[in-house]
């Protein structure tokens, strides 16, 4: 092998070595492809997540369009409201302390 040829042939690994130092660490290269990748992956994730969330709140805006009896759950739960003809009975206060006192 003679001089030019091992300079040309230095010259191109050198070459080669930068390009692929390049495409490894440049703006658009192997290392934001990877950062790229993982923020796609995390919005993937999260979209499944929304789209099952609309999903069963999508169950529940039908349910309270045409269910009535959970309508009536909801209501009774969260509201605290009570059924026609329905008592509520609630134990007095003064008879916990007259317990109290007798122990």
């Amino acid at each position: 092998m003679t001089k030019k040829q091992r300079i040309l042939l230095s010259v191109a690994v050198i070459l080669l070595l930068s390009l692929l130092f390049f495409t490894v660490t440049s703006e658009h290269g192997f290392v934001d492809l990877q950062i790229l990748t993982k923020e796609q992956n995390r919005l993937i994730n999260e979209n499944r997540r929304i789209i099952m969330d609309n999903r069963s709140i999508g169950v529940e805006i039908e349910r309270l369009k045409h269910d009535p009896e959970y309508i009536e759950n909801i209501a009774r739960q969260e509201l605290g409201m009570i059924g026609e003809n329905e008592v509520i009975l609630k134990p007095r206060k003064s008879l916990d302390r007259r317990v109290k006192q007798v122990e």
